[in-house]
């Protein structure tokens, strides 16, 4: 932690977004340096590089994609929809680029972890709300880090 979160409300794909932005619009000697930047996998974990200097833990992997979670991320939080309505409007919204199952999969994993983690939330030092919603404690999500995701995840089945 330190004194100041900024990117507390701010989605990874909005980062991804941006700094595609930025490549597109640099000078061409920073182009190359940007967009490998761009192209590194998110992980937040600080693992040594393996035996071939590549990252050995990419966190979509375990949590899924990034454009599927900030896609219920954002439905839950800015319109308080439940886990069966998100489920339908991912299954239309990415009918071309994931299979029902695989949504499911990945919003079952989701809500677990969006529940399980707000102690992580609770403590987290103040920021930005960048957005019409943030998962700032100390504004828009006011959630106790007990809370239980059992509910939510029943209405999947």
């Amino acid at each position: 932690m330190s004194m100041y979160a900024v990117n507390t409300s701010i989605p990874k794909t909005l980062v991804k977004y941006i700094i595609k932005w930025v490549a597109n619009n640099s000078k061409e000697e920073c182009k190359d340096i940007i967009n490998d930047i761009l192209n590194t996998p998110i992980s937040p974990e600080l693992l040594p590089p393996d035996e071939n200097g590549q990252i050995e833990q990419k966190t979509e992997e375990q949590v899924g994609p990034y454009l599927l979670h900030d896609f219920f991320l954002y439905h839950f939080l800015r319109y308080g929809a439940e886990p069966k309505k998100i489920y339908i409007l991912a299954c239309k919204t990415f009918e071309k680029d994931f299979e029902k199952e695989e949504i499911k999969h990945w919003l079952q994993v989701f809500i677990k972890r969006f529940f399980t983690q707000q102690f992580k939330r609770n403590c987290m030092p103040d920021g930005p709300k960048v957005g019409t919603v943030s998962l700032s404690p100390r504004g828009d999500l006011r959630m106790p880090s007990d809370a239980s995701y059992s509910i939510w995840m029943n209405s999947l089945k």
